[in-house]
C-alpha cells in the first residue's frame, strides 16, 4: 500500500499539530531501516500500487523542521516536501492575525533557510500567498493564491514548485483544476491511502498526528494500523456531519 504521510510541527507541545523530537526521530529511523520505502511525492503516485511505500510531506514550514526534521533526513537519505506559506515566510503561523485553537504560535523558515532546505534535497511546494480556506474565496483570489506563491516560491528558490497543498484539505473540483494550471500535484486531508485512479490534484494523506505515539508508525501493514486509521476516519466524519449545519448558516 502507498500513502502520503502529513507533519507539521516537530515539537514537545503535543499540539493538534505537533510530533515529539523522539517520536519523529523514532519514526526517520524506522523508515531509513524498515520495509516500508520513502519515495519523492511524484515517485510515489507513479509507483505500483502493490508497493509499501510512502512519501514524507510537511505544511507551513516550520523553524523546527530546519533545525530538527531536515537535519535526520539529510543524515537518512530521506526525500520530502515542505510546504510553505508565501506571503508569511520568515514569520509566524497566526494565519491573517488569528491563532488556532489549540495551535502553538511558531516561527516560520526565512527564504535563506527555505533555500538551505532545497539544496540538500527537500522539495519545496505551495501552501498558497496567506494559508486561506479557498472553498470561502472567488475564483479571481483563488487564482491569486495559488498562482503567485509559486511564482514567490520559483524566484526565491530558484525552480517552481511542482504541488500544492490546499490549506485546511478545502478544495473542490473547481479548485483543484485551478491549481492544475500552476501544478502537478494537488494534496489534501482526506484521510486514506492512495489508491488507483486517484486524482492527482486531489491526492489523499495520513495525519501523523494520529501515529504521534511510538511504535504507531512502525505498526504499518497491520491489522491495529489499519483499524487505528479505520476509527480516525469515522471520528473525522462525524465531526465534519456536525460542523456543515453550521457552515450553512
Amino acid at each position: 500500500m502507498r500513502a502520503i504521510l502529513t507533519y507539521h510541527s516537530v515539537d514537545d507541545s503535543g499540539s493538534p499539530i505537533s510530533v515529539s523530537p523522539e517520536v519523529f526521530r523514532a519514526q526517520v529511523q524506522w523508515l531509513a531501516e524498515g520495509p516500508v520505502r520513502v519515495l519523492s511525492l511524484e515517485d510515489l503516485v507513479s509507483a505500483s500500487p502493490e508497493d509499501d511505500a510512502v512519501a514524507l510531506t510537511f505544511d507551513d514550514g516550520f523553524v523546527n523542521f530546519g533545525t530538527v526534521a531536515a537535519p535526520l533526513l539529510e543524515e537518512h537519505g530521506l526525500p520530502a516536501t515542505l510546504f510553505v506559506v508565501a506571503n508569511y515566510v520568515g514569520k509566524n503561523n497566526q494565519w491573517n492575525g488569528k491563532k488556532g485553537p489549540g495551535i502553538p504560535v511558531l516561527p516560520l523558515l526565512d527564504w535563506a533557510a527555505l533555500g538551505r532546505c532545497a539544496e540538500s534535497g527537500v522539495d519545496i511546494g505551495g501552501h498558497t500567498l496567506n494559508h486561506p480556506n479557498l472553498c470561502r474565496l472567488p475564483a479571481e483570489r483563488i487564482r491569486q493564491e495559488l498562482a503567485d506563491a509559486a511564482a514567490a516560491i520559483a524566484r526565491e528558490i530558484g525552480r517552481p514548485p511542482r504541488s500544492v497543498a490546499y490549506p485546511y484539505g478545502a478544495h473542490t473540483p473547481e479548485i483543484s483544476s485551478m491549481a492544475e494550471e500552476t501544478y502537478r500535484l494537488g494534496l489534501t486531508t482526506e484521510l486514506r491511502y492512495l489508491d488507483i485512479g486517484d486524482d492527482p490534484l486531489c491526492l489523499p494523506r495520513l495525519d501523523m498526528y494520529y501515529y504521534r505515539t511510538r511504535g504507531q508508525l512502525e505498526s504499518w501493514g497491520t491489522r491495529r494500523f489499519d483499524q487505528r486509521l479505520w476509527i480516525r476516519r469515522q471520528a473525522r466524519r462525524f465531526r465534519q456531519t456536525l460542523a456543515a449545519p453550521r457552515a450553512a448558516r
